[in-house]
């Protein structure tokens, strides 16, 4: 209850304007892009809590240590070992499989943007665990955020990442000079036509 009220504060108050489609009703992989700001994460917190999603989200180790750790949990956080990061699938297989509804909120541009490609481990989970994705974005010429589609991935790397390239494309994220094109490295060239 209080975080839909917190969220609710948060848009009477904000700059930002929610624009979304309507919250996922199974388990899904959130993607959050572009991630070029530590404000994407408030704006995050703010559409999940509004529209009533159960938010997990990936964070390195670090930032469950001390007194931060319980604050972060409470808020959806799963720490995740970069030594063991198939554990991390495990572990959402096994939530998807008991039923609960979520989001896993993945920012596969890394930490705010500067990379040349996008971390595929989204793809990964969402094709291991046959969750669909929905496309969560941040927009700064619009002052726009919140859920874009969500669909089934269909295995054909290419074709997933041109339908995901498309609806980012006008998206610039609240620092746009750090948005990562949405490019996975071990993703198939475009066929060529002769």
């Amino acid at each position: 209850m209080l975080p839909r009220l917190v969220a609710r504060s948060f848009w009477m108050l904000s700059r930002w304007k929610l624009v979304s489609e309507p919250a996922p009703t199974r388990p899904t992989v959130l993607i959050g892009a572009p991630h070029t700001s530590n404000w994407d994460f408030v704006l995050m917190l703010a559409i999940a809590w509004r529209l009533g999603v159960d938010v997990h989200w990936l964070g390195k180790k670090s930032l469950f240590r001390g007194w931060r750790g319980p604050i972060m949990r409470r808020i959806g956080g799963i720490p995740v070992d970069r030594d063991d990061p198939a554990r991390v699938v495990a572990d959402v297989v096994r939530d998807v499989r008991s039923g609960a509804v979520f989001g896993l909120v993945v920012t596969p541009d890394g930490t705010r943007g500067g990379n040349e490609y996008w971390k595929s481990g989204f793809y990964r989970i969402a094709r291991e665990t046959g969750m669909p994705v929905t496309l969560g974005y941040v927009d700064r010429t619009t002052m726009t955020t919140g859920l874009g589609p969500t669909f089934d991935l269909s295995g054909d790397m290419r074709a997933d990442m041109d339908r995901i390239r498309a609806f980012y494309a006008d998206k610039s994220g609240v620092r746009p000079e750090r948005r990562t094109v949405p490019r996975l490295r071990d993703e198939p060239p475009p066929v060529s036509t002769p």
